[in-house]
């Protein structure tokens, strides 16, 4: 569509000329219900912008998606909607020093999550609307400009039909037959947001008092749908958002500035939540309808907490454009661990973050998409793919190690500064440096250069020279980086030696030194003199952000003792770098496959023991040899299940077992055990398979021809609801037949019919890692199709297709070869659509890779 793509030019010249005084927003809903099949299904908006231009008599235009306007009124003279709208954008000419514009839209809910989602809940037939908007899909809801630099009050009023409940940013009540709201503060339109409909909802509230002897009072909610209320642990919830208000509050110096805060968890939503100012939403998979381990409850409420720092980073102070993401996501993600562990339950909570959070980290700072930390953002496509592990997880372990480098105390002083100087506006790296140095005391031009202006990964090596007596000579630390990112940073990080000390085997540390580590080779003078290690951790605390490597004696002392480290930290900062020798092809697939069925039944933390199962899947997988392969899931199904009925009954560790033995099970014995299971024939002691393991080991049995559709059908019988459909999508997806993969492959790339959430689902099922001769028809109509879709659908579904739908299984150079054909002949295709192609190719080059290294091992 002619300007949907708006640019970061376009956007700077617009926040030159403009200035956003407020938005007025009217909606009329009361036409979500009925006939779910007419369509396009459409609301009315009606949006009026006071506004003032520094060069009166200047254009400039407003942002709209929309199907239809059906007036348009700038300073009080019609426009002609015909002339002024192209489908995306309101052309505005003429303007004076103060503006007002008002439009009047037909604006379309959504199935893919943008904008204005429409669900229809198959349980009940209640319809649930919910907004998503980030990073430009405001503009599908009500007229507007939509760039994050220009600020304004929102007040909003909506129509909705009788009996719902409607929500937005600010507090609302029901006038009249209208839902009408506070005004906001001055926000971007991308944080604004809207729910309605017959969600069930809990209230709590917060208070605190000020040290000035002021008191805050903070109304919290919580909602879901009707039909997930009995699963619903509201109380949970409210209590982690309580610990974190307090959190932020002792840390920021700065009240929760927007009323009240409603978290509302929605259904088929296409992110894991977003940061709307009071009004925050969360995908509903977060409440868990069956046993979970407490690594999911850990997840949840780092997610609160990740979207409960943006009330401060992004949604108070908000970058200018899309540049400095990172200014937001890195920051909140980094505060979410923080906080985790300083105010909740889970004090383990940095272990998560170095073997999950880093691993998606290293995994985009390799590919060749990697982009510094500040990227270059042209445009709206670029932002939505910049959602990605460099500006989340990366940037939010670069600030770990800045608070490392310039202390916790000025780290968080400099934050403080920042609000209070920043409070409602919006700002760039500069300003957030400038106030970090005066806290610190510290020039961080260099170390921005460095950090956040570079990409790529650096590996850190231990040397070890001892000497006859067996002492430590010297110790020095080596940093390579890539050749196609050769900056070499300067990182403070702690060296651990650790030795067996205990009469029962333990490796514990008997020795640390922090220093920084600048340029090639490093000399930790600190443990010269030191007795030999068994173990050298050159990241020991996970201080930066690097690939550990190992010397050789190291290396030989995890593949005998990985199991024996007995902090849990250490021990999984060790799995992780082990997970990168892999993929990086310096240790063969089975080495790891091995290792992990060696010491894996001894891990503690089951956050990593999940994180382990993954890894030894995707070794399986993608890295090992073909010819393995069917060794290798024979290993891992034995393993799984001897661990399965080793473990205490009815813990945590049991089901996260019982999970991984139907991720690998493969054989006809294995196969018959899940179905015994299911039917009741066959139990594990302590083992409840409730609705969602049910699924979880049907999918599976579908996969290998053992579940049908018939046995699917009853299934969803049993479990006829939202989250129910979604199962039997995949599982129906997922059984061996071409003309199901045929099905499946029209329903999601010929069609548009299935909402986001049944596209993913279908698309799960269609990639099963057994099924690659049936797969391989489509690896030629996947590269013949690819930018129809990208051009004729929404980009959330465009990258689901295109990531999704990679002929990744087809693992051969001649994949590799038709990937490099398309690229070389679609050089003037979308960038974001290259870029994502990219990405897979790289991926299955690593494949290829891993594979050889892997072969090599075994013959």
């Amino acid at each position: 569509m002619p300007g949907e793509n708006l640019t970061r030019d376009e956007a700077q010249e617009r926040a030159a000329l403009l200035s956003v005084d407020g938005y007025e927003v009217s909606l009329d809903l009361r036409s979500a219900l009925g006939d779910i099949e007419a369509e396009p299904r459409t609301f009315r908006s009606v949006t009026t912008i006071r506004f003032r231009c520094a060069e009166p008599g200047a254009a400039s235009f407003a942002d709209l998606l929309a199907p239809s306007v059906t007036a348009v009124s700038l300073n009080g003279k019609d426009l002609d909607p015909g002339e002024v709208f192209d489908g995306s954008r309101i052309r505005l000419e003429d303007l004076r020093a103060d503006n007002e514009l008002v439009v009047d839209a037909q604006c379309a809910y959504s199935r893919t999550g943008e904008g204005m989602h429409r669900f229809v809940d198959p349980e009940d037939g209640e319809v649930y609307l919910y907004t998503q908007y980030e990073p430009a899909d405001s503009r599908r809801v009500f007229a507007n400009f939509e760039q994050p630099d220009l600020k304004a009050p929102f007040r909003c009023e909506v129509r909705a039909p009788e009996g719902w409940t409607v929500w937005s940013n600010g507090v609302g009540e029901l006038v009249d037959g209208v839902w009408r709201f506070a005004e906001t503060k001055p926000i971007s339109t991308y944080i604004t947001a809207f729910a309605a409909g017959p969600y069930h909802y809990v209230t709590d509230s917060y208070a605190r008092t000020f040290d000035d002897g002021t008191t805050l009072e903070i109304p919290l909610g919580a909602m879901c749908r009707k039909g997930l209320a009995p699963h619903f642990d509201s109380d949970d919830v409210f209590l982690v958002t309580k610990q974190g208000l307090d959190f932020f509050h002792d840390h920021f110096d700065f009240p929760y500035p927007f009323g009240k805060y409603d978290q509302a968890f929605v259904p088929e939503y296409n992110l894991g939540a977003m940061e709307n100012p009071g009004l925050v939403t969360f995908r509903e998979e977060f409440i868990f309808r069956g046993k979970v381990t407490q690594a999911s409850y850990e997840g949840r409420a780092n997610v609160i907490l990740h979207e409960m720092a943006h009330m401060w980073f992004g949604d108070l102070v908000t970058m200018e454009w899309w540049d400095d993401l990172w200014l937001k996501e890195s920051f909140a993600d980094f505060m979410g661990a923080f906080a985790l562990v300083g105010a909740t339950r889970f004090e383990n909570g940095w272990i998560t973050f170095a073997n999950r959070r880093k691993a998606w980290a290293y995994r985009a700072d390799q590919l060749p998409s990697t982009h510094p930390i500040t990227a270059d953002i042209r445009d709206l496509q670029d932002a939505k793919l910049n959602f990605d592990g460099i500006t989340y997880a990366k940037g939010a372990s670069v600030l770990k190690q800045l608070v490392a480098y310039v202390g916790q105390d000025a780290f968080l002083e400099g934050a403080r500064r920042y609000f209070k100087r920043n409070a409602y506006g919006n700002t760039r790296l500069g300003d957030l440096l400038s106030a970090l140095e005066e806290t610190s005391g510290r020039d961080l031009a260099t170390w921005s250069r460095a950090w956040l202006q570079t990409a790529g990964v650096n590996s850190l090596t231990p040397q070890v020279i001892l000497s006859a007596e067996g002492r430590v000579t010297e110790l020095a630390v080596l940093q390579e980086a890539p050749e196609s990112h050769p900056e070499l940073r300067p990182h403070r990080v702690a060296v651990g030696l650790y030795r067996r000390e205990d009469a029962d085997g333990s490796l514990v540390r008997y020795a640390r030194a922090e220093v920084d580590v600048v340029g090639p080779r490093t000399v930790v003078d600190e443990l010269v003199g030191a007795d030999a290690p068994e173990l050298v951790l050159v990241n020991d605390d996970d201080l930066t952000y690097c690939k550990i490597r190992f010397d050789e004696n190291s290396l030989a002392t995890l593949r005998e003792r990985l199991g024996d480290i007995t902090d849990p930290l250490a021990r999984a900062l060790c799995w992780s770098a082990l997970w990168n020798l892999t993929r990086d092809a310096l240790m063969p697939a089975r080495d790891f496959v091995g290792l992990v069925l060696r010491f894996a039944g001894r891990e503690s933390d089951i956050g990593v023991l999940q994180m382990l199962h993954a890894w030894a899947h995707s070794a399986l997988v993608h890295y090992a040899a073909p010819d393995w392969r069917a060794e290798g899931g024979r290993l891992l199904a034995q393993g799984a299940l001897k661990e399965l009925r080793l473990a205490e009954p009815g813990s945590q560790h049991q089901l996260t077992w019982a999970r991984f033995f139907a991720t690998v099970a493969s054989d006809q014995a294995d196969l018959h055990l899940l179905l015994h299971l299911l039917e009741g024939t066959a139990k594990v002691d302590g083992l409840d398979v409730d609705q969602e393991l049910r699924w979880a080991f049907l999918e599976p049995l579908a996969a290998h021809g053992v579940a049908d559709e018939s046995l699917l059908a009853a299934e969803l019988a049993r479990d006829d609801t939202a989250s129910g459909k979604r199962h039997q999508v995949r599982c129906l997806a997922a059984r061996p037949s071409a003309a199901v993969k045929a099905q499946a492959w029209a329903q999601v790339v010929e069609s548009d019919a299935l909402s986001n959430a049944l596209v993913e689902a279908t698309i799960a099922g269609f990639t099963q890692p057994s099924q690659r001769e049936l797969l391989a028809p489509y690896a030629a109509k996947y590269f013949a199709a690819i930018e129809r879709v990208w051009a004729e659908r929404s980009i959330q579904i465009g990258m689901d297709v295109v990531k999704g739908l990679f002929p990744s299984l087809r693992d051969s150079q001649e994949t590799l070869d038709a990937t490099d054909a398309w690229l070389t002949a679609h050089e003037d295709a979308a960038p974001a659509l290259r870029r994502l192609v990219l990405e897979a190719r790289d991926d299955l080059a690593r494949t290829l890779r891993g594979q050889a290294c892997d072969t090599a091992a075994g013959s």
